[in-house]
């Protein structure tokens, strides 16, 4: 979606659609494809398991059983058209490479290398990738991709980042207080996570805070988690927001699970993350990535969290070089600069 504003932004005319990818696909096929949920719930270890042997095969899955479920996709690709298909996920860009082999169709192929390596993203028909950062974009070339095909424009997020107001005005906006120091709780769009503990173990602090937790688009969390902070005036809870940007922009710090989106979104605001409870596999990859390159730390273990906070707030000199690390990380043009790799693509492709 960040890539389809980034388009709609460009000086010329391009329709840009965002679909499901599984939406297009048979029932049954949406099924299987969602089932990592069954092992990641009951038997976290199992899947890490699963994740790393997917990690490095060239495929996520049977390629027969991908070609059978894909079919309406297929369909749609053909009736559609498109002069180019980008995907920002792995299991889509096969599907993609898939369709463009049986069809012999000529659309330019973009594959959108978020946080996190896999080797299933490697085939010939991907006419370009964009990559979230420099490690990543090596991981690639080291495992097969050619260079001439690899651009790193930083993960694709909502053009709203480059262009974001002051910290002063949008603390006075949202009624934070200038010295006051504002911990941001983010659950992700779905709100998952574990919401009541972290609390408990931030309000531990001995430092005033006021934390802001935001639920998503989860009404059941939300309406829990309001009704267990009555009684804790330095406490908001939000429901799904349109202006995350602000929130981010007038925190400290972040505790969240370390999904891409809103790591890349944190570094335009110059927002440390404390990584907390990542998915087996490649999160915890995008977990050691962060503490490798100094952009936030990784709390392991529930009762790790307030140490950390404490040890960070107690010390404004670490905590600003902090900031300062993940802000040379920040890449708030990543859309802009994505859409018009893959305009330049294109015309290279079919010049006028």
């Amino acid at each position: 979606m960040a890539l389809q504003k980034a388009f709609r932004d460009l000086p010329f005319a391009v329709d840009a659609n965002v679909i499901d990818t599984l939406e297009h696909c048979a029932a049954w096929f949406r099924a299987y494809y969602d089932s990592y949920v069954i092992p990641l719930a009951v038997w976290p270890g199992l899947w890490r398991w699963i994740e790393g042997k997917q990690h490095r095969a060239e495929s996520t899955g049977p390629g027969w059983l991908y070609r059978i479920g894909a079919q309406p996709l297929f369909r749609y690709l053909r009736d559609y058209a498109p002069d180019a298909v980008i995907a920002t996920e792995v299991g889509a860009c096969e599907l993609a490479v898939m369709y463009k082999r049986q069809a012999s169709v000529g659309f330019a192929l973009v594959g959108v290398e978020l946080m996190d390596f896999n080797r299933a993203w490697i085939q010939p028909e991907v006419d370009l990738f964009l990559t979230t950062n420099e490690d990543l974009a090596a991981e690639l070339v080291s495992a097969g991709a050619a260079p001439s095909r690899l651009v790193t424009t930083g993960q694709p997020i909502d053009p709203v980042f480059a262009a974001l107001p002051a910290r002063s005005v949008v603390r006075n906006k949202l009624g934070v207080g200038a010295d006051t120091i504002q911990i941001l709780v983010t659950l992700g769009s779905q709100g998952f996570g574990k919401p009541e503990l972290i609390l408990e173990k931030i309000l531990r602090s001995p430092q005033p805070l006021q934390v802001v937790m935001a639920t998503g688009r989860n009404r059941r969390v939300h309406s829990r988690l309001r009704r267990y902070c009555e009684g804790l005036p330095q406490v908001r809870v939000l429901p799904w927001v349109d202006n995350m940007h602000e929130w981010m922009q007038a925190s400290d710090l972040m505790i969240s699970k370390p999904g891409g989106g809103t790591l890349n979104e944190g570094f335009a605001c110059g927002l440390p993350m404390l990584a907390f409870n990542p998915l087996p596999g490649n999160e915890e990859r995008t977990c050691r990535w962060i503490e490798k390159r100094g952009a936030g730390i990784w709390i392991k273990r529930p009762e790790d969290i307030e140490p950390a906070l404490t040890a960070l707030l107690s010390d404004r000199e670490q905590l600003d070089a902090l900031r300062a690390r993940v802000s040379k990380l920040a890449r708030p043009h990543a859309a802009r600069e994505g859409a018009l790799a893959v305009m330049k693509l294109l015309a290279e492709k079919r010049p006028l």
